[in-house]
């Protein structure tokens, strides 16, 4: 079998996200002789550079310059998506919060299977294709299979697969402006408002200590501000010690707070949800403590402690501070 696959590039102010280098890996487990097509929506100058680097990744790229999609707008990228892509064609998308308002939606126009937050792919067997998804958390992993005859969209967890970073590809670029038809869309773009910065920019900094539910009392944050000084770093968080009103907004790392991309990421008493990692980007190192050993967040740590951290962490810390 050979399957045409196309990847949803996600980009921000000219750079793509991290998810353009991990999606064409989820395609080779699909089908490792796949033409993986790259799909870069956009409008200006800055688009034609960031063809250029998807196509050091992807054998082909296909380019829509629009006005209209100066801002990523997903009613209108559905209906350009739909003029486009051939009807047996798999189209993969980061799962955040923009896949979840394209993808549904496609994969209903095109009348093909649908599959949300794949973790992991098993392969295609004719026209079944077998997915892994996680429920309750992370706690439960489940098998998918769809039929893929007519198609099928699938949004992929961000960090679920390894990023390529051979830069080998040498692919094409292919203007597809004109073949996508225009669509009028229902809602408009507005404005962006950005979040109020703290005190601390935690995503400039390269080691971050970052606490979340199981720190257990708020009392207990100043071990980890304790760890983190001595490290040379600083505290971060999950959405429930925001929502206890325990830090303030700016610490928080996840979908709903900062995206970081830090070189050392501690994870204290922090499940590990997709909520919360999908704010942690670019490949960090990461070491996690947690009483759970079935926490999600030990599946992306390189180092996993199961232990009470109110017990390791100030043991951590000094011997940090011996060295």
């Amino acid at each position: 079998m050979t399957t045409h696959i196309f990847a949803y590039i996600e980009h921000h102010e000219g750079l793509a996200d991290d998810s353009s280098l991990e999606l064409v890996n989820a395609a080779r487990k699909i089908d490792p002789q796949a033409q993986v097509t790259a799909l870069v929506f956009g409008s200006g100058d800055s688009l034609d550079p960031l063809c250029q680097e998807a196509a050091k990744t992807y054998t082909e790229v296909w380019k829509v310059d629009k006005q209209e999609l100066a801002y990523p707008n997903a009613e209108i990228i559905r209906g350009l998506l739909i003029n486009l892509l051939p009807k047996d064609g798999i189209c993969l998308v980061p799962h955040d919060t923009f896949g979840m308002d394209l993808a549904p939606g496609l994969s209903i126009k095109l009348n093909s299977s649908f599959v949300a937050d794949v973790v992991d792919i098993e392969g295609a067997d004719g026209d079944t294709l077998k997915t892994v998804r996680q429920e309750f958390g992370g706690q439960v992993s489940t098998h998918v299979n769809c039929n893929i005859a007519q198609g099928a969209v699938l949004t992929v967890r961000t960090g679920s697969f390894p990023a390529d970073e051979s830069k080998s590809a040498s692919g094409r670029v292919t203007d597809k402006s004109d073949a996508a038809e225009s669509v009028e869309a229902r809602r408009t773009f507005q404005e962006v408002l950005e979040a109020e910065m703290g005190e601390v920019d935690i995503s400039k900094e390269d080691i971050l200590v970052s606490v979340g539910r199981g720190i257990g009392e708020e009392e207990n944050i100043e071990i980890a501000q304790e760890l983190a000084e001595a490290m040379g770093g600083v505290v971060s968080c999950s959405r429930p010690i925001v929502d206890a009103k325990w830090m303030e907004k700016s610490r928080q790392v996840g979908t709903s707070g900062q995206t970081v991309k830090p070189k050392v990421y501690l994870a204290l008493g922090i499940s590990g949800s997709f909520q919360h990692m999908g704010g942690v980007k670019g490949n960090p190192f990461i070491v996690a403590v947690n009483t759970n050993p079935k926490a999600p967040i030990f599946q992306a740590a390189e180092v996993g402690i199961v232990e009470d951290l109110t017990d390791f962490i100030p043991e951590l810390t000094e011997k940090i501070k011996e060295l």
